[in-house]
Parts: structure tokens; sequence; C-alpha cells
């Protein structure tokens, strides 16, 4: 009897540790909402970003986590489908771009736990209750403070010091839309900048608004955070070549696809940032208690042949300054 008590304990000592590594190797499930196209060129090396730092982590798509994607192209109607399905799929977390599609996402589950990503204003949008402690099932990255904003209308000035009217880009159904243009038109009268708002609802609206703009003289423009104005990103910047419009842009992407210069943050790091999140959040931590975090470095791009079409000449200064130059 001992024996066999002996066999039957060995046996189960060996048999735990199997079970306890088939339980931890069980295959999890990652939602992701994004904005943009799937073919998108920026969309795909952050997701690319965003997969390596998972498989740095030990996470491999097909192998010990499945992640289900779904690309909105900013439409509302999308992002609220999207949204319902990501949720009833029951996954481990869901990885959200940009406040118009956490909005919708907050709204159909507050249990799921959420990462956010490219937001400005989660405390005012609803999305948590303080940056230091989220307290509910979301926390998330800001993709910049109002304050940058401000930023924005010093480097128009600087790389073109005849404007004195400057159109605006916002999304007005966004609280951060209105947060960005706020700050802008604080410290407009500063630099002796007349400015006033156009709205990204779609791409008649845009067309229509910047060529009405650009019958006077000495504008310019300012491209405020959104994916609707992200979406649109060729035609803002087609337009603002059309019409000769110097322009400030709060990404990368727009000045690589031509646009004149940015100041924003690098994107593609922080969904490295997002992955070790999601790592947390996988290996049992709760979104309430992961602070929301704040970008640590913001990069200046120009890009000089369009400088030079637009008849401008950047100063030493602002080259000095940049992290990338397009010639």
């Amino acid at each position: 009897m001992r024996r066999r008590a002996f066999i039957a304990l060995l046996g189960g000592a060996v048999a735990w540790p199997l079970t306890a590594r088939a339980q931890q190797e069980r295959m999890r499930r990652i939602g992701v909402l994004h904005n943009p196209a799937a073919d998108d060129p920026d969309s795909q090396a952050r997701v690319a970003a965003f997969a390596q730092g998972l498989h740095e982590l030990g996470w491999i798509d097909g192998r010990n986590v499945r992640i289900d994607y779904r690309w909105s192209l900013g439409d509302p109607d999308r992002i609220r489908r999207y949204a319902a399905e990501l949720v009833a799929l029951a996954p481990d977390v869901i990885l959200t771009v940009g406040a118009a599609s956490a909005g919708p996402l907050l709204q159909a589950t507050r249990t799921v736990p959420v990462v956010f990503t490219s937001v400005i204003d989660p405390v005012g949008a609803g999305f948590v209750e303080s940056l230091a402690r989220p307290g509910g099932n979301a926390t998330g990255f800001l993709i910049f403070e109002y304050s940058l904003s401000g930023k924005w209308m010093e480097v128009l000035k600087q790389i073109a010091p005849g404007v004195t009217r400057a159109a605006v880009l916002r999304d007005p159904a966004i609280s951060a839309g209105t947060g960005q243009f706020g700050v802008i038109q604080s410290v407009a009268p500063s630099f002796g900048v007349e400015v006033s708002p156009v709205n990204v609802r779609d791409a008649g609206e845009i067309e229509r608004a910047i060529t009405a703009f650009a019958r006077s003289p000495n504008g310019g423009l300012i491209v405020t955070g959104s994916a609707l104005s992200f979406i649109h990103r060729d035609l803002i910047t087609t337009l603002a070549a059309r019409h000769k419009l110097p322009a400030v842009y709060y990404r990368r992407a727009y000045v690589t696809g031509g646009g004149l210069i940015s100041y924003g943050p690098n994107l593609v790091d922080e969904y490295r940032l997002v992955a070790s999140y999601v790592d947390r959040i996988l290996k049992g931590e709760k979104p309430a208690d992961l602070p929301v975090q704040a970008p640590t470095k913001y990069e200046l791009v120009i890009n000089l042949k369009t400088a030079r079409a637009l008849g401008l000449t950047v100063p030493d200064s602002l080259l000095a300054r940049a992290d990338e130059v397009i010639e």
C-alpha cells in the first residue's frame, strides 16, 4: 500500500508541472481596433513594432496568442460595429487607437481590459479617472499633451515668418479637437496670427474650406491630431502644396508624404511600449493600476524639397534642431 501510494504521489508530482505549463501556455487573445486602412504603410509600421514588442516579451501570434485586427478607416459606424465584434470575441485585452475609437469601445465594455494609444485627453474624455490611477478597465498612452499645440504655432512662424493667418484643421466631434484649437487660439495673438478652425469631417469639407481660406494672402495651416486628419493626410498635403500654404503637422508621416514640417512623438517607438502594457495585463495586472504614460521625446522633421517649392528658406537654427531632414 505504501508503495502504491508513493507511486501515485510521484505521478502527481510529475503531472502537476505539466498541467501548470499547459495552463500557462493556453492561447491568449488580443483585439486591435485601428483607424486607417490595413495596407496603410504608417499603420503597418506601428503594427509591426507592436508585434515585435510582444515577440520580445514571449508572445508570438499563432503560437500562444491570437491577434484579431479590425480597420475602421475612421468611419463612426464601422468603429461601433467593430468595437462590438471585438468585445464579443471575449479577448484578454483590446488595443485601440485614438479617442474616436476608444470612446465607442469603452461604451461597449467596462470589463474587458483596454489599452489605448494616440489619445490626447483621456481624463477629459472620461476614459480614465486620472493619469496616475486610471481606476477602470482602461489605461494607455498619450500622443501628447495639449500644451504641445502651442508649439506648432511657434514652429509655423519660424519657418514662414510672413504668415499672419492660420487655418487650424481639427475634428470637432472629439474633445481633443476643441482643446487643441483652444491652445493654438490662446497663443496666436503673441505671434501676430489670426486663426480660424477648419473641420475635418470629410474630404469635401476639407477641400472647400482650405480652398476658400487660400483666397486671401499670408496664410498657413496647422493640422492637429485626430484620426480623421490622419486618414485624409494625402489630401491635406496635396491641398497645402497646390495653394502654396506652409503647414505644420503633428506627425512625421505627413512630412514623408510631402508635407513641410512636423513636431510630435515617434509613434512607432510608442507601440513597443504599448506591447509592454499588453504583456503586463496578460500576466494578470489590472489597467486600473497602470498609469497613463506621456511621451518623453518629440521629433522635429523638415522636408527641404517642400520648403523650396514654397519659396521658403529654412532658418539654420531650425535645421540644427531637426531630428530628420528630408532632401
